[in-house]
């Protein structure tokens, strides 16, 4: 079974962001049968063109239509392409692949039959690269889904190069969420050592502005204002929270660094020694490993007494980070993956890390816990194993299989679902995942100390 891939991931790496541009590129090579690789499952959102990091704004191209007889005019009427074979059999690839493998038969209602007449006519009257990948995203978009997506090759690259295991970018170091209805960034986490963390920002504080300006336009779009040339100085106002605004001057540079796994030791009301890991995304390889080495860390100077795992911005990746992660607090079977009456187990190994199968375990969620982030948060619930507080997710758990044609293009595809293993009449995706014990707290209102969701989770384990 194919590796899945998730939605819609709401963090923003300010530093590390990579715009998927409209491009195109020359198909040079034929499209036969798609590989199907089992790679990150990453999130996805209606509308795809407002999801600020996957997947790409559509090409600003022709809609795959007919086009209209052109009307006289004395200005040279440039010629069409030439039909390409190439197109029509990756098109016909294409649709092939959903036709056989997509989730819903119905098509979520959607004639497929009749797209697929559509656009064979359509390619065949000759279309540019930049038309034809533009076309092949709205085809995949009318599926209605919102979680299936086309990428061309000059996309999928970079997709490829932004999971790399580490990020390479110029800008301030933090990870965000943007908040378009407030006109503000929301710090999530800062990068050691990053010209944020050097300025003096920290996790919670709100960014207002840029250089003046608003972050977002009039439609409520993000605009990249954090990203620059290395060595250019922004001003940035930034708030955190109970404190007046201040200005920051912040040089932007090129950051490496992995993505980090925030975490510290609380002494609960009642004495205990109770970790706190922030697990922003699993959508990098190697942060189960990151994971393993903060517990280690937690527990050097004397075991946990418990621990507090906050999923609140927990993007969601690849299944096997998540599969990892999880298996340093259950082991055995924790569900299955189905998808059109097939189902395959899914099983944790059970690895202990200082104690970790076995101490009390509290997991946060809130509507920014997506794809992993939910199923992972779903099954301590659901094996019993975590006692889950903040608020309910917004059930966005369809898995997608990644299909890699042979010009280098990649279709992100709906194909299954998690079934939990003690309760499978659950379906996480419409109903998302509750909290036990629902708390309200916005990030960037409270801090690390103040925060109720926090708060409530030291409470839950010292009553224990």
């Amino acid at each position: 079974m194919p590796l899945p891939v998730f939605k819609k991931p709401c963090l923003v790496l300010l530093l590390a962001l990579i715009l998927l541009a409209p491009a195109c590129s020359t198909l040079t090579t034929t499209a036969d049968t798609p590989t199907r690789t089992n790679v990150p499952l990453l999130p996805s959102a209606a509308p795809l063109s407002a999801s600020p990091s996957l997947p790409p704004p559509p090409l600003e191209t022709v809609a795959p239509t007919l086009p209209p007889s052109p009307a006289p005019s004395a200005t040279p009427v440039i010629p069409p392409p030439a039909p390409s074979p190439l197109q029509a059999q990756l098109w016909e690839e294409l649709w092939r692949t959903v036709n056989d493998n997509y989730l819903y038969p119905d098509f979520n209602g959607l004639d497929w039959n009749a797209v697929h007449a559509e656009l064979t006519q359509w390619v065949a009257l000759g279309q540019t690269d930049e038309q034809f990948y533009q076309a092949m995203y709205d085809a995949i978009l009318r599926l209605g889904d919102h979680h299936s997506t086309f990428f061309s090759p000059v996309q999928a690259k970079k997709m490829d190069e932004q999971y790399s295991g580490q990020y390479d970018y110029v800008g301030i170091g933090v990870l965000h969420t943007p908040m378009p209805e407030r006109k503000l960034f929301s710090v999530v986490l800062v990068f050691p050592g990053s010209p944020a963390e050097q300025a003096g920002i920290q996790p919670h504080d709100a960014i207002l502005s840029v250089d003046g300006q608003s972050l977002f336009d009039e439609q409520g779009n993000r605009l990249n204002l954090l990203r620059g040339p290395a060595g250019t100085t922004i001003q940035v106002t930034v708030q955190t929270p109970g404190q007046p605004p201040r200005q920051l001057t912040v040089t932007r540079q090129s950051v490496e660094a992995d993505m980090p796994t925030p975490h510290q030791v609380y002494t609960s009301p009642a004495g205990q020694r109770i970790g706190y890991l922030l697990i922003p995304t699993f959508n990098e390889g190697g942060i189960s490993a990151q994971v393993g080495m903060a517990l280690s860390e937690m527990s050097e100077s004397a075991p946990l007494d418990g621990l507090i795992v906050d999923n609140r911005h927990n993007t969601g990746g690849a299944s096997q980070e998540m599969l990892n992660t999880l298996s340093y607090f259950v082991s055995g079977p924790a569900g299955s993956f189905v998808n059109k009456g097939l189902q395959e187990p899914v099983s944790a190994n059970g690895v202990d890390v200082a104690g970790s199968q076995n101490f009390p375990l509290v997991v946060l969620i809130g509507p920014d816990t997506v794809s992993f982030g939910e199923i992972i948060s779903g099954i301590l619930q659901d094996l019993g194993r975590a006692y889950l507080i903040g608020q309910p997710t917004r059930g966005n758990v369809e898995l997608l299989s990644i299909y890699n044609f042979q010009d280098g293009s990649r279709l992100w595809l709906a194909t299954g679902a998690f079934r939990p293993l003690n309760h499978p009449e659950r379906v996480w995706e419409k109903s998302g995942v509750q909290p036990d014990l629902t708390v309200v707290s916005l990030w960037d209102q409270v801090t690390q100390v103040s925060d109720p969701v926090i708060q409530a989770a030291l409470q839950r384990l010292d009553a224990r």
